[in-house]
Formats: structure tokens, sequence, C-alpha cells
């Protein structure tokens, strides 16, 4: 029987980084895959491919409504080749999982190709299309990640009535896609395909899209994607979603109790994710697991059973790949006998439509509700040169800083490339920045960063520059 320092269960973004983390640090490491490819829900059919399929539909979309605009002129007419954007989609996920190989090889980590659930608190069974293996490990990692959620009067066929998984590889561009739920993986899918020339309409039961973020990145949000002919249902409550043939019909009540029907050919089903525990034999080990079904852990990650932890979506917190990236990090340097630490607060989040949406920090709503005093700084993208030249004008940057100290408690942004952008606002928060501080830096012109800058000088004593 083999044996090893630690055996992680799950090679999603927090499993391998962990698997990593521990072989950098001396330990004698094994990772247990059941599927074929590493890198779990976001390298295969999660954050990965739907960037390049959000990537691809965003050259078509500027082809077809900006190149002439720029002085492009292509003639004839501008087609969508599909079959072509999710084999490219796929030959991204290809490149992107055979990386992960590679590092597991270059770390000397021994991969396993199987389902693991535990035997004991020490021991692994991995079940193996060709008989089973048995593992021994003195610490042992949870990584199973999540899957799709859906609600239970739904029956997800999988070929019209989808998940984000046969979102991602579809054979033909839906007519009328309807989209349940307006969080971040419905409105990113729903986006791709409204720009390939589907209708696409959104139901939500909040009564705002991208309902856990800031209330005035929901409200930009909206505005931009009715603009691009996006039908946004809110508040709005699905009762019932039935196929007949290639028709789905879809039924939801309103907040005064009036009922609306949608018809579609394809009807995407994204209301969250929920924690992947199964065959996973928990009570074998003894670890608790809690009524939603996601591990239980202390503030060092560790389960009941002192050797067992847990990361990323199968215990609480935001389903992210990055948050999951810094949980197995800090596993891996617990193990190691160090003093890591995740500030969760400074996780930020982002939303990969287009405009981007980002956050970190604390929302506008929060600090009302905690009674915290606070200053507001906010700035359009419209007014700066480099969202002119190129044509990307929808957004703002918005800051909030304590009234008393001026210190940044939440960043908020939505426009282009917003995602790379939310990183300066962790680095500034990471270090406990004021307002003025990120007002007295430098930042390129023209670049679209200048709006920190600005929003923070809006925040400070409103002496924005350029509007």
């Amino acid at each position: 029987m083999n044996q090893y320092d630690v055996a992680i269960i799950g090679s999603g973004p927090g499993g391998y980084v962990a698997a990593i983390r521990c072989a950098q640090l001396g330990m004698k490491t094994a990772i247990i895959e059941k599927y074929s490819t590493l890198g779990g829900t976001c390298l295969n059919v999660g954050c990965i491919p739907s960037k390049a399929l959000l990537d691809s539909s965003h050259h078509y979309e500027d082809a077809v409504k900006h190149f002439e605009e720029h002085g492009i002129e292509i003639p004839g007419e501008i087609k969508v080749n599909l079959e072509q954007m999710i084999a490219r989609k796929q030959s991204v996920v290809d490149q992107t999982t055979k990386g992960i190989e590679f590092l597991m090889s270059k770390n000397k980590i021994d991969v396993y190709q199987g389902v693991g659930s535990f035997k004991d608190a020490t021991h692994v069974n991995i079940t193996k299309e060709d008989g089973e293996e048995t593992i021994e490990a003195k610490n042992i990692i949870i990584a199973t990640g999540s899957k799709p959620s859906s609600l239970p009067f739904i029956n997800i066929d999988k070929e019209r009535i989808i998940t984000s998984t046969e979102a991602l590889k579809l054979k033909e561009i839906p007519k009328h896609l309807i989209v349940i739920g307006g969080g971040v993986i419905g409105l990113e899918l729903g986006q791709v395909y409204k720009r390939l020339g589907a209708e696409v309409s959104v139901v939500e039961f909040m009564d705002r899209i991208i309902p856990g973020m800031d209330g005035a990145l929901s409200k930009e949000l909206a505005k931009v994607m009715k603009k691009q002919k996006v039908s946004l249902n809110l508040s709005h409550k699905v009762k019932s979603v039935e196929r007949k043939g290639d028709e789905v019909i879809v039924k939801a009540d309103d907040k005064k109790g009036n009922e609306i029907t949608l018809t579609g050919d394809y009807c995407l089903v994204s209301v969250g994710r929920k924690p992947y525990t199964e065959g996973l034999n928990a009570e074998a080990a003894g670890v608790k697991l809690d009524d939603r079904g996601r591990v239980e852990v202390n503030g060092h990650l560790q389960t009941n059973v002192s050797n067992i932890y847990a990361i990323g979506d199968v215990v609480k917190g935001a389903m992210l790949a990055h948050k999951a990236e810094e949980e197995g990090t800090l596993v891996a340097e617990i193990l190691a006998g160090q003093k890591p630490h995740i500030d969760y607060n400074l996780i930020p989040g982002v939303v990969y439509t287009w405009p981007e949406v980002a956050a970190v920090g604390k929302t506008e709503e929060q600090l009302k509700e905690e009674g915290v005093e606070y200053k507001v700084g906010q700035f359009p993208m419209r007014a700066l040169g480099r969202a002119r030249a190129s044509m990307d004008i929808d957004g703002f940057v918005k800051i909030l800083a304590d009234k008393k100290t001026d210190e940044v408690l939440g960043i908020h942004m939505i426009g282009a490339r917003c995602a790379d952008l939310i990183a300066e606002g962790v680095t500034a928060m990471e270090f406990r920045a004021s307002a003025e501080d990120i007002s007295r830096m430098s930042h390129a012109h023209p670049t679209f960063a200048e709006a920190v800058k600005e929003a923070a000088l809006a925040a400070t004593d409103d002496r924005a520059l350029h509007i």
C-alpha cells in the first residue's frame, strides 16, 4: 500500500494548488481525481471554457457592430461558426488541463484516476475502471468542489433543459434561450448566446440581478443588458418548466402573483451550485457534514477529525476558484507548521460579462446594515479618454471609505477590464490604504485604471479632476 504525508481528493483549483504547495514544502503528496482530466469544474466545464466562449462571442459582436466605425471593412457577410467556436474552447481547456498534468509531474505528485472515498480517517479507497486501490495518508484534504443546483420540480434532461455544463457545448445557437437565475453563470452564458443571435430572457427570483453584489453594480449591469436587448424578469418565482418536443415552456409568477409564460427552445438552469460530497463516504472517517451537505470546518479549515481538512466549494463561503486556491495554500502551510492567514473580506468577486463587474470588500448595503459611517466616491468610465478611444464607455468605479479614518472599506466597479483592475483594490485594502493614499498614486494615462484614482479623489473631499 502506497503511503503519503498528504492525499487530496479532487483536482480543481483548490486541490491541485494544495498539492503543489504541499510538494513544495517537502511532503510526499498524492492527488485523486475521478475524471480523466485534471482541473475540476473550473478548468473543464466552468471558468476557463466560459471565458473562451465569452471572448469568441465578443470578437464576433465587435466585428458585426463596431468594426465599421473603427474603419475596418470586411467584405461579405460575417457568420458564426459555432462548431469552430466550441472546438477552440475545447483546445483552450485541453491546453490548460495538460498544463496541470505537467505541474503534477514537475512537483513529483502521484496522480490517481478514480473515485476517492474514505475507508477510515487515514485510508482512501480509489475506485477505478479496472478495480480498486487503497492508499494511506497521514493527512487528507477534501477538495471535491460543487455541481450545479436545480429546483425540485425541474427535470434537467441535458438536451433542452440544461445546466452550464451543457451550455458550453451546444450544437446550435438557440433561437430563444430562457435563463433561470440572474447570477454570474446565467448572465455570462446568456450574454454569449445573445451576442451570437439568440433571444435571451432571464428570470430572477430576487428584485435585481447579481444580487450578492453592490446595488449600484446590479443597477448599472441591468441597464447595460437591457440596452443589449436581454429581457430581465426580476422578482419572478419560477413554478414550472416543461418540455414539449423542441420547445421549453417556463411559467413564473411576478411579485403581485401575475403569471407569465415564456416559450423557448432551450432553458438554462443557473440557480447556483451545491457542494459535491456524494460518494465520499465521509461517515466512514467520522467527518461531519452540515444540513446543506457542506463539510464542517474550523478557522483552520480542519474538520472534526484532526488530520482531515476541507477547502473550496465543499466548505462554507463564496464558491470561487481563487478562494479555493488560497485555502489550498493555507492548509498546506498549516500542515508544514506555518501560520498562514486568509482575509475573506478581501477575496474579490468578478462577473465576466462585458462590461465586466468586479468588487472587493463591503457593499454599501452591508455598511448601512452594520451602522458604519462611510463616504462614497464614484467616477464614470465615459469620462476617461481611454474608454472613449476603445468605445467602452459604460460603467463606473465606486469607492467606499470610512467617514472618519478614510480607510477604504469597499471598491466596486463595472466597465472594461475590471476583472484585472480589481487587483489594485485588493492590494490597496490588503495594506489598509486610505482613499487619499490611492488618490496620490500616479496612474498611467490614458488607462482605465485612472477611474480608480478619480473615484478615490471623489471620496477625498469630492475633488475628482475630470468630472
